[in-house]
């Protein structure tokens, strides 16, 4: 059985390939894994287009945004697959901005993405001309245009009932509108984060009904009346309870799901816990639909500057670490960031979840920019006034799965007989097994892995994440 291995380690190694030697040490696990078990068919990986990143793309020298670029979409790179970016301003905008600023314009006669013309579509265009299989885009709004709202806000209230029909219409003219640059949107959310974001930054309140109710009666419609192919997810926020009770409501029946073609997920709620019981029941609920992790990152943290170390260590907490009720205090414990990307796409793909999107692609040192001050780290940080780049070891952690997994591979069968060591396996459109592995003991594990009727033992560093690519048959 020939194998490709590459590790990324707390002692350096970053996307090391590893010499295969025979071990004949008695192994602390063993994965035996089945292809002929089959799961979920995987969508794709990747990380968002969001107005800081492209902004700052923009303050670097050619060479290094041609170089972030690559690092992301080039064939030598992370190969990301799946993507997003938002409709209208988000807390990682520049500032509060609408396609549709002018009160009252029922008909979008004043519709433009100007806003987006200095930014986010010349990085979203670079992107596709770096990128050799292409990728997907979901569009998410943070928000209605203050206007269609009963608060007349850009943060929190509802969008008011004289304005669905108006709101439908205007996912269609963002559609047709980057549609007329050559940038096709693969799929929208109805909303980010309905349940709000305690009235911090942009945001629009929905129950799961007015979801349902919207997207039945309003955008479902719209969106075939033009013949519009773009797919609709409902929810996009937390997993847990909350996630559960929307996938009863959306998925209710034949009519309340038909227009719907799958949910999207946020981490927040917990980094540490992947929530495999609401994320099973979702998918239970609606089997053939796509169950898409469409934002993640280690949020309220400023990033530390070119410190590997920090990001191997659990001096790292999240908001809840500070604000979530008492109760929910065990679910945001200090924790190892790179774990928490590494763990959560294992423990997400374990229990059906087929695409996973981090957030922002770049920030800057302080975290942002970001015009509510809501500071967070993305896997690339730049320093623009000096025109440094800084990949941490969230950029490799990342590369272990959208690099290696790609679109069409379907999850299959394994058995793992360690409590600790973490796994998930998956075989590609082209044959090939991809088996990733997560240690995070800080003694090296002997792994003896198994397919069909050969063997293989290897090695895998204490606090280490692996990838073993095995080709397929000839």
């Amino acid at each position: 059985m020939n194998l490709q291995i590459f590790e990324t380690s707390a002692a350096g190694n970053k996307m090391q390939p590893l010499e295969f030697s025979a071990i004949e040490k008695t192994p602390d696990a063993v994965i035996s894994v089945d292809p002929q078990v089959k799961f979920q068919t995987i969508t794709g990986f990747g990380g968002s287009f969001t107005e800081a990143s492209a902004y700052l793309l923009n303050q670097l020298s050619q060479a290094n945004r041609d170089a972030i670029l690559k690092a992301y979409f080039g064939d030598d790179g992370a190969r990301y697959s799946l993507t997003r970016t938002h409709i209208n301003s988000c807390d990682f905008s520049l500032s509060n901005y609408s396609y549709a600023p002018v009160a009252g314009d029922k008909e979008l006669e004043h519709f433009s993405i100007d806003e987006d013309r200095d930014d986010i579509i010349p990085m979203i265009k670079d992107a596709m001309a770096v990128s050799k299989d292409g990728f997907k885009i979901i569009s998410s709004p943070w928000t209605a245009p203050p206007w269609m709202k009963d608060n007349n806000s850009y943060v929190g209230g509802k969008l008011l009932p004289e304005y669905y029909q108006t709101w439908a219409n205007f996912f269609v003219k963002y559609l047709d509108a980057y549609e007329a640059e050559g940038i096709d949107i693969w799929a929208v959310t109805v909303e980010n984060e309905p349940l709000g974001n305690g009235n911090n930054w942009e945001s629009m309140n929905f129950s799961p009904e007015e979801m349902t109710d919207f997207v039945v009666n309003y955008m479902g419609p719209t969106f075939q009346q033009n013949e519009v192919k773009t797919k609709i997810f409902g929810y996009d926020q937390n997993r847990g309870e909350e996630l559960k009770h929307w996938a009863d409501v959306m998925y209710a029946n034949e009519e309340t799901s038909k227009y719907f073609d799958g949910m999207a997920i946020h981490w927040y709620a917990s980094t540490y816990d992947y929530f495999p019981e609401s994320l099973t029941h979702t998918h239970q609920k609606a089997p053939g639909k796509h169950l898409i992790n469409s934002e993640a990152c280690v949020d309220a943290e400023v990033p530390k500057w070119n410190d590997d170390s920090w990001y191997w260590s659990k001096e790292a907490t999240d908001w809840g670490w500070t604000w979530a009720p008492e109760d929910q205090k065990y679910l945001h414990p200090k924790y190892v960031p790179v774990y928490r990307y590494a763990r959560n796409i294992i423990g997400s793909l374990n229990n059906w979840v087929d695409g996973w999107v981090d957030w922002n692609m770049v920030l800057d040192r302080q975290g942002g920019p970001n015009w509510f001050k809501n500071w967070c780290v993305a896997p690339v940080i730049v320093d623009p006034e000096a025109d440094e780049v800084y990949f941490t070891p969230l950029y490799h952690a990342l590369s272990h799965f959208s690099r290696y997994i790609r679109p069409g591979a379907i999850r299959i069968g394994f058995e793992n007989s360690s409590e600790t060591l973490m796994s998930t396996a998956t075989q590609n459109p082209d044959g090939s097994i991809v088996i990733v592995l997560l240690n995070m003991e800080e003694q090296p594990l002997t792994v003896d892995i198994r397919l069909e009727n050969q063997n293989k033992k290897i090695r895998i560093d204490g606090q280490a994440i692996q990838t073993i690519v095995i080709p397929a048959a000839n």
